[in-house]
Formats: structure tokens, sequence, C-alpha cells
């Protein structure tokens, strides 16, 4: 370029990296419908390229392969709960500092997944990983490293040595147990919002302290159940 001479127009790199995330949802939202209605196992990468119009290298570009774009949803809401993890107040006690994260992730993250896909869409791709064995081992794999970080995340909140000491894994074990539960259940009902999952996660939450109280029968009211057909009652 001449001195003096004013530089050619062209795009910012705003302008790129918006045109990169444009390509990278494309690609995402693709893969996601498809997964949902030909299959984990049967769709190819070539039949998402070719959906969005692109080649495969960019492709591999933003994705390791399908694996990680079955995945991408999951991650970037895990990435949301770890972020207002480390945003808590440093004397919050580590159960509410999970429950409020978590419970704050819910409330934020609908319009970043909306962006990407319908929240049908993502409900009915959990159903695609639990269903399919490969994704599911990997989604257990993933769950057991997740809480491992977590565990350490809290133990450096409050000051401890994860390895000698076991209560942020114990923790960490707990609440993770109760929010699969909530969202297993939330992935076999009928009402695919992310308000219906925040209600079933508090109120699995809830649910926690009492059923690790020492007697269920001073802690719950008592239930009635009719006598087995063929039994009779005294």
């Amino acid at each position: 370029m001449t001195v003096g001479q004013s530089p050619s127009p062209g795009p910012t790199p705003g302008l790129r990296e918006r045109k990169k995330q444009r390509t990278r949802t494309a690609l995402l939202r693709t893969a996601l419908e498809l997964f949902t209605t030909k299959g984990y196992e049967e769709t190819t990468v070539d039949e998402i390229t070719e959906a969005v119009e692109v080649s495969q290298r960019t492709f591999f570009r933003y994705f390791a392969g399908k694996e990680a774009a079955a995945f991408a949803v999951q991650a970037m809401t895990e990435q949301h709960f770890v972020e207002a993890l480390r945003a808590r107040p440093a004397g919050e006690g580590p159960f509410d500092a999970l429950r409020n994260s978590v419970l704050e992730t819910w409330d934020t993250i609908g319009e970043a997944i909306t962006e990407i896909v319908p929240v049908d869409v993502y409900l009915r791709m959990l159903q695609v990983i639990e269903s399919t064995p490969t994704l599911l081992a990997v989604h257990l794999r993933r769950s057991l490293d997740v809480e491992e970080y977590v565990a350490r995340l809290i133990a450096e909140r409050e000051g401890l040595d994860v390895d000698a000491d076991p209560r942020p894994r114990v923790v960490v074990a707990c609440f993770g147990s109760v929010m699969r539960a909530a969202g297993q259940l939330w992935v076999q009902g009928h009402e695919p919002s992310l308000d219906s999952l925040r209600a079933l996660t508090v109120r699995y939450l809830d649910h926690l302290g009492p059923a690790l109280a020492t007697d269920w029968r001073e802690t719950s009211a008592p239930t009635t159940r009719p006598p087995a057909k063929g039994t009779n009652s005294v």
C-alpha cells in the first residue's frame, strides 16, 4: 500500500467473528436436527455440511466430530454453570452455592440455547443421548469429569485439599445425582420448557435434605397403601 493511501475497506474482526459464529450455529443446528430426526449413528458429516453448503473442512474447523456437535449445547450449559459458581459470594455455603448457580444458569441460559435450536430440539437431543449407547457412555464419562472439576472448585472456595477432605466430592456427588434425576424426569416428560426443568430442579433439590435424614418416618408424612391383591389387611 502506498504511503498516504487509505486501506481498502474490508470486514472488521467483529464482522468476521459474527460470520464464523453464524456458520458454527448453522452447522450445530443442522446436526442436532438431523440427529433427532434421522438418528445419531445414521447421520453423516457429509449430510450436515451439504445441508449448510460448506465443506467438511469447515465442519472440522468448529467441531472435532459428530460427538462434539452432539454435546455442544450441554458443554455450553456446563460452562455457564461453572462461571456462575465461580461468581458466587465467598461466604455462601457449598450446597447453597451449587443450588444458586444451577438456578441462575436455567434463568439465563434460555436465550443462548434458543439462538441455536428450539428447546424442544434440545430436549429431543437429550433423549437421543439417553437412547444411544455410544452417546450415553460419553455422557456418563463427561458427567464424572464435570463433577470432579466442580468438586475441586468447591474445595478451592472452602480452602480445602480435595484429596484429603472428602466433603467437596461428597456434596458434589449428591448434587450431581439430584440434577441427573431431575434431568431424566424432564427428558421423559411432556413439557419442553426450561421453566419446567427449573421447577423440577427446585423440587428435587428441596428433597435432598429430607432424603438424607436418619429416619424417613420422622421427616415425612405416613403413606397409606392399599393391600396387595390376594392379601388380607391386618
